[in-house]
């Protein structure tokens, strides 16, 4: 997905972009050799990666590296080093420069948050949660002007937990707080984590169809292999489909259930964002 970045419209441009994402893939700074695949992957939005993906003494490299990539292609995201580290002004400095969207990980303090708000040129923000502290506070965090959607680390977050990455049962709360944190400061859905598992892209797709029925709207991918897999999972299901158009249908000729099920406003709010989905997906 490609969007004008250069005109006064930017800051909007760039946050419909990721509010209407659902595939994010990570590519790491310091490897511009993959960039072209990254770009060429389908990806709604490619996140160029400047933390835990280059090593300490690439980090300079890897800057120099995202800023020949943003200046050709200002709609990707960055994934900044956290506040705190030696690298943090350096990558703030560099998204300044650029109309991109800004991926603050470790995300816990509301002001931190707002400090990389008013460092970016695009003004749009996701904090990455990947800590208990970062879940305990989604709400809010997601409450700083300029924060355009939640993301959930679990890797991290499920090694402080002291559990599995793909313990779903383990991390459901943590899902459900920030599928809730969102919709209550009125954020589009969050955007799940990780799957680790490269190899079997059935895994990925399981995964991707867990967070859709937990209320995600999107997914982090970090291989060109699982962006296919992820928007398949996030595509109503022809029998979503059928049965939001019947729902359509009985709404306009004004009846009040279709088959057993009520037709009342969420009813009909739910079967107007399903058609929605099938035409952006």
């Amino acid at each position: 997905m490609t969007v004008d970045t250069s005109g006064p419209e930017e800051q909007a441009a760039v946050s419909r972009l990721v509010e209407s994402a659902t595939t994010w893939l990570f590519v790491p700074g310091s490897r511009p050799d993959r960039y072209a695949r990254a770009l060429g992957s389908g990806a709604d939005v490619v996140i160029v990666d400047l933390e835990d993906a280059v090593a300490p003494g690439d980090k300079g490299r890897a800057r120099e590296s995202a800023a020949g990539l943003l200046a050709s292609n200002p709609a990707v995201a960055v994934r900044v080093n956290g506040a705190g580290t030696p690298w943090h002004a350096g990558d703030l400095a560099l998204v300044a420069r650029y109309s991109c969207a800004v991926v603050l990980p470790k995300a816990e303090s509301p002001d931190a948050v707002g400090d990389v708000v008013r460092a970016s040129r695009s003004k749009v923000v996701l904090p990455l949660v990947e800590s208990a502290r970062g879940v305990v506070h989604a709400t809010q965090l997601a409450a700083v002007e300029g924060v355009r959607r939640l993301i959930l680390g679990n890797a991290d977050l499920a090694q402080q937990l002291g559990v599995a990455p793909d313990d779903r049962q383990a991390l459901l709360m943590s899902r459900s707080q920030l599928v809730a944190a969102s919709a209550y400061a009125d954020l589009v859905a969050p955007v799940d984590g990780v799957t680790l598992e490269l190899t079997d892209s059935s895994v990925c797709a399981g995964d991707a169809r867990h967070g859709r029925e937990m209320g995600f709207g999107g997914k982090l991918c970090i291989h060109p292999a699982q962006v296919a897999a992820v928007r398949d999972a996030y595509r109503p299901t022809e029998a979503e489909l059928t049965w939001a158009r019947n729902v359509m249908a009985s709404a306009e000729a004004g009846a009040a259930r279709v088959g057993d099920t009520m037709v009342d406003r969420p009813v009909v709010l739910r079967a107007e964002w399903l058609l929605r989905q099938e035409r952006s997906l």
